[in-house]
C-alpha cells in the first residue's frame, strides 16, 4: 500500500513538529504516546474481557432458567406471566410438601 496524497501532508506536517519542538522533547513525546497506546490497549481488553463475562452470565442464567421452568413442570407449578423468585418460592413450598 502507498502513501498518496494528504498522507504526505499530515507525515510532513509531523516531522515539521517535531523540527520546531526542541530535539530533547521528542522522547517525552515518544514516550507518551507509548504510554497512551499501552492504556488504550488495557482498556480494550478490558471491555472485551467484561463483554465475554456479561455473555457468559447471560448464558448461565439462560441455563438456570431453563432448569427451574424444568422442575416447576414437573411439579406442576404454573410459570405463565410470573417472575422468576415467584416460581422458585413455589417450587420450594411444593418440594416441601412432598418431603414432608
Amino acid at each position: 500500500m502507498a502513501i498518496e496524497g494528504i498522507e504526505w501532508l499530515f507525515i510532513a506536517l509531523i516531522i515539521m513538529i517535531f523540527i520546531l519542538w526542541a530535539p530533547e522533547k521528542i522522547p517525552k513525546i515518544a514516550e507518551a504516546l507509548g504510554k497512551a497506546r499501552r492504556e488504550f490497549e488495557r482498556a480494550s481488553r478490558d471491555f472485551y474481557g467484561e463483554l465475554e463475562r456479561e455473555a457468559e452470565e447471560k448464558s448461565l442464567r439462560d441455563e438456570s432458567d431453563e432448569k427451574i421452568i424444568e422442575i416447576a413442570r414437573s411439579l406442576g407449578v404454573t410459570t405463565e406471566g410470573r417472575t422468576r423468585d415467584e416460581i422458585v418460592r413455589e417450587i420450594i413450598e411444593k418440594s416441601s410438601r412432598r418431603s414432608s
